[in-house]
């Protein structure tokens, strides 16, 4: 299970990385929508998996709450995604 949180976590934190700093300015600046609405929409559902899994991670490692709030907290941060492997997923 935690093999696969991680690799979730990472494609997840890339997908917002891609959102953010190539989808979202092609839109902004070049006025070409439509990568955010594929891009969004991948990451959307990726940050769904990624919340459904940390629930179940959150019980298999017995984390705090503390624990589980700060993970949630990373996810929305870029580059977030490393912390969270590094600090919290590494065995």
């Amino acid at each position: 299970m935690i093999k696969a949180f991680r690799i979730i976590t990472l494609i997840e934190g890339f997908s917002l990385l891609v959102l953010l700093f190539i989808a979202m300015p092609l839109k902004y600046i070049w006025n070409l929508p439509q990568m955010v609405q594929v891009v969004g929409m991948a990451h959307g559902i990726l940050f769904l998996v990624f919340v459904v899994m940390a629930f179940m991670v959150f019980y298999e490692l017995k984390w705090s709450l503390k624990t589980f709030g700060i993970v949630m907290f990373a996810s929305f941060i870029p580059f977030g995604y490393i912390y969270i492997d590094k600090k919290h997923l590494k065995a």
